[in-house]
């Protein structure tokens, strides 16, 4: 897997944080920093998530996908899948993430809570790769609705 991110400042964008990632598979990424007062020169324009926000959001995506594969392939009948996360940084640099709370929605026919609650485990503890490695920093949580269509 490869990626590569470019700045955009010096490219006659509206913002002087702004960069853009090209992944290997050929999709675009576009990011922004958060404006600074203080030293305009210095921050984005909010045009574009944040970078520790893509990488909650990839994690999102990661779990997600595990969920909805997993549950497919015990033959549930998945109408619907969303994960919200939450989390909490750290005060100081680095700001690592130290919290996430994953909140599941589910919907479907006669799935069992059970099946479920074994998917965001399975995901969590063998394969979601980004939620495990941000586990190795963050207190990662789960929980869940199930809800029938």
């Amino acid at each position: 897997m490869e990626c590569t991110v470019s700045w955009t400042g010096n490219a006659g964008t509206d913002s002087s944080m702004g960069f853009v990632a090209e992944t290997g598979s050929g999709h675009v990424l576009v990011m922004d920093g958060a404006p600074d007062a203080a030293k305009p020169q210095n921050g984005g324009r909010n045009l574009a998530p944040r970078p520790m926000e893509t990488v909650l959001a990839g994690t999102g995506g990661c779990t997600a996908y595990d969920v909805v594969l997993i549950l497919k392939r015990g033959r549930h009948q998945v109408e619907r899948c969303s994960v919200k996360l939450t989390s909490e940084r750290a005060e100081t640099d680095p700001k690592v993430f130290t919290k996430i709370h994953m909140h599941f929605t589910v919907a479907g026919r006669g799935i069992p809570p059970a099946a479920v609650e074994r998917a965001i485990a399975l995901s969590h503890e063998t394969y979601c790769s980004a939620s495990i490695m941000l586990g190795k920093m963050a207190d990662i949580t789960t929980s869940f609705d199930l809800v029938e269509v």
